[in-house]
C-alpha cells in the first residue's frame, strides 16, 4: 500500500521555456488537510494545475495512490480527483442546480441517466454549500461568490477521495470564508478525505490546514504544521519584512498581523513583549497603539516588558 495519496518527486513545471516550480517534492497522506502557501507567482497555482493534468511535468513524478496521473484514463482520474479551479469557465445559461450534476459525469456511462442516488448526491451537497436555495437561478444571474460555491458542489458531487482546490475563498466574503473551510475540513476528518488547497490567506490556511506546503520562488520552503511554517523568521525570509506573527488569543495558533510605522516601532521589543506576555494582552496592545507617537509607545512597551519580565516564573 502506498504511504501518500498525493505524492510529487522532483517535479519540475513550466510555461514554454520558463521554469516556474523547479524539483519539488512532497507527499500528502490520506486524510489530511494540507495548504499550499506562499508569495504571489511561487507555484501554488501552477502545481494545482499540475495535479488536474492541466499541466505536464518537465521533469519528475506526479501520483495518485502510487499511480503515475499521466498513465491514468480521465475518468479515471476524475473518479479520484476534483478540482475546483481559481476562475472556474461555468456555461452561462446553464442552472446551478444542472451545473452541480455535471459533477456526477464521471459516474456514468455513455448515454446514461441520472438516477435517485445521483440527485440525492447533488441535493446533499447543495445543501452543504448553501447553494440550494438558488439551484434554479442561470449562472449569469449569480454573483461570483455564489458561482464559486457552485462549483465547490460540483466537486462534492463528483464524490472522490481527493479533492484540489485554488483560493476557493477568493470570492467569498469572510463569513461565506468560514463556513466554507469549516465545511471543508469537516468534510476531510468526518469522511477521511484528503483536500490540498491554495491558499492565499495565511491566517486562515494556519487554522484550517493540518500541513502547510510554503513555496519560494517555485521551491519547497518548508513542510510541517503550522505551528512550524508560520513563524517570524520563515515570513521574513519568504515574505520579506512587514508583518509579525502571534499567538491567536483564542486558539493558541500562529495569527499574522502586519508591521505598520506607526502601529509596531520596535520589532525588538514587540518580539520581548510576545515571549513573556499572556496573548491577550498581546491582541489589546496591538489595538491600544495605533495611534500612539513613536516616543511614548517605546517607552510603555519598555515599561510593559519589564513588568511581565519580573512577574515571569
Amino acid at each position: 500500500m502506498n504511504e501518500y495519496e498525493i505524492n510529487l518527486k522532483e517535479v519540475s513545471l513550466a510555461y514554454g521555456n520558463t521554469e516556474v516550480v523547479h524539483r519539488v517534492s512532497f507527499g500528502i497522506k490520506r486524510g489530511v488537510f494540507a495548504g499550499l502557501v506562499g508569495p504571489n507567482g511561487s507555484g501554488k497555482s501552477t502545481i494545482i494545475k499540475s495535479l488536474s493534468r492541466i499541466l505536464e511535468p518537465v521533469y519528475g513524478q506526479i501520483s495518485l495512490r502510487g499511480q503515475n496521473i499521466k498513465n491514468m484514463k480521465q475518468k479515471d482520474l476524475a473518479r479520484l480527483l476534483a478540482v475546483v479551479p481559481q476562475n472556474a469557465v461555468v456555461p452561462s445559461l446553464f442552472s446551478a442546480f444542472e451545473i452541480v450534476l455535471m459533477g456526477r459525469n464521471p459516474h456514468k456511462g455513455f448515454l446514461s441517466y441520472e438516477d435517485e442516488k445521483d440527485m440525492s448526491i447533488v441535493r446533499d451537497a447543495m445543501e452543504k454549500t448553501d447553494t440550494w436555495r438558488f439551484r434554479d437561478r442561470r449562472i449569469h444571474e449569480l454573483s461570483g461568490g455564489e458561482i464559486q460555491s457552485v462549483v465547490i458542489a460540483r466537486a462534492l458531487t463528483q464524490d472522490t477521495d481527493i479533492i484540489v482546490l485554488d483560493e476557493p475563498t477568493a470570492a467569498l466574503d469572510v463569513a461565506r470564508q468560514i463556513e466554507i473551510l469549516n465545511f471543508l475540513r469537516g468534510h476531510c476528518k468526518e469522511r477521511n478525505k484528503t483536500i490540498i488547497a491554495a491558499i492565499h490567506d495565511l491566517n486562515l490556511a494556519a487554522h484550517y490546514c493540518d500541513r502547510m506546503i510554503l513555496l519560494k520562488k517555485g521551491d519547497v520552503f518548508m513542510n510541517d504544521a503550522p505551528s512550524k511554517v508560520i513563524t517570524n523568521e520563515n515570513l521574513s525570509e519568504v515574505y520579506g519584512s512587514g508583518s509579525y506573527v502571534y499567538p491567536h488569543p483564542l486558539s493558541g495558533l500562529p495569527a499574522v498581523l502586519p508591521m505598520v510605522e506607526g502601529i509596531f516601532h520596535s520589532q525588538e521589543v514587540i518580539a520581548n513583549l510576545s515571549d513573556c506576555a499572556p496573548s491577550g494582552l498581546w491582541l489589546f496592545w496591538y489595538l491600544f497603539r495605533r495611534a500612539l507617537p513613536r516616543a511614548i509607545d517605546q517607552r510603555l512597551s519598555a515599561f510593559i516588558y519589564a513588568y511581565f519580565r519580573a512577574e515571569s516564573p
